[in-house]
């Protein structure tokens, strides 16, 4: 049977799926590349989102999310932490919400 290579983060429950569908698999736990695999699945799923429409569009920002607290937690870091930034940068620089794009500014020497 051919073989489809992956060589990708993947959720925790997945080779129980993979298990219970009887389809052949091999897993690796990772050490050294977990936080780049983060990292990279980080992107994944934000270009996921940003080209998910209607239902699906929650799905990818939830999973997006679950990427978001695993990197918080291999790094070791606290979402109070990141939403207080977010925060403080709303409060200096603004949301989103009055949908502003820049056009263009003047270059200055």
């Amino acid at each position: 049977m051919p073989r489809k290579d992956y060589n990708k983060l993947i959720r925790d429950r997945i080779p129980t799926i993979l298990e219970a569908q009887q389809i052949p698999f091999a897993v690796e736990t990772m050490t050294v590349d977990y936080q780049q695999a983060l990292r990279q699945k980080l992107v994944e799923e934000a270009q996921e989102a940003a080209e998910a429409e209607g239902a699906d569009l929650i799905t990818e920002l939830a999973d997006l999310l679950e990427v978001i607290d695993a990197t918080l937690m291999a790094d070791g870091l606290e979402r109070d932490q990141v939403l207080a930034c977010q925060a403080k940068r709303q409060r200096e620089r603004g949301g989103f919400s009055q949908r502003l794009r820049l056009l263009w500014t003047e270059v200055t020497s």
